[in-house]
């Protein structure tokens, strides 16, 4: 029985996996995301400039994620509404994340950060149609479905999909932003155990 089950289980992983790293293999409109966060970053690190990060539900998450890998690589990475992020200003970039192309709160929140100089990294699934888009100076399109056409044609009524809503854009989120850290690794000199060291010893 148990290994029935573990056969079972590692091919719903293998469909989920293979669901998310197709939208790597889709055209995106403009540079690709994975070029543009670790330029972006790069470039702020450069000026010693700040780097917020927001996003709503679960793409929230996987930028809070990204968020403490960026504090790792010895980046000064802060969640927007945390109780010690810092004020916002010309050197720093805010990213974002839209992935139906815009919710109120981050079109606020995008459009404060460029009031007061910053640069704006908006990722979204919906570019060209996005309320968020106007709040950017740079647009990472990240070609994965979301709420905003999760129902669109090939969707058969009633069924369950293995990924619904924007699961496919959030995973795509978790994975891009790996690719991420470990190309900043390289472009910022660092290693495996430095990386380490600046993991929290207080858990």
């Amino acid at each position: 029985m148990g290994d029935q089950s573990n056969s079972a289980m590692a091919t719903m992983a293998t469909k989920i996996c293979n669901q998310i790293s197709t939208i790597f293999t889709k055209p995106t409109l403009g540079p690709s995301p994975l070029t543009l966060l670790v330029d972006q970053i790069s470039e702020t690190s450069a000026q010693k400039g700040q780097i917020f990060v927001y996003g709503v539900g679960r793409e929230g998450l996987m930028l809070k994620a990204l968020c403490m890998r960026l504090a790792h690589l010895g980046l000064s990475a802060h969640c927007v509404f945390d109780m010690t992020t810092p004020p916002i200003g010309p050197t720093d970039l805010l990213i974002a994340s839209a992935g139906p192309g815009g919710f109120a709160t981050v079109d606020a929140i995008c459009g404060v950060a460029q009031s007061k100089g910053a640069r704006v990294l908006l990722l979204t699934g919906q570019p060209q149609s996005g309320s968020c888009v106007k709040y950017a100076n740079f647009v990472a399109h990240v070609n994965a479905q979301t709420m905003a056409d999760d129902r669109d044609e090939g969707h058969v009524e009633g069924s369950r999909p293995l990924l619904p809503m924007g699961s496919v854009y959030e995973g795509g989120l978790f994975v891009l932003f790996e690719m991420v850290v470990f190309m900043l690794g390289d472009v910022l000199g660092e290693s495996a155990e430095s990386v380490r060291a600046r993991h929290t010893n207080l858990e």
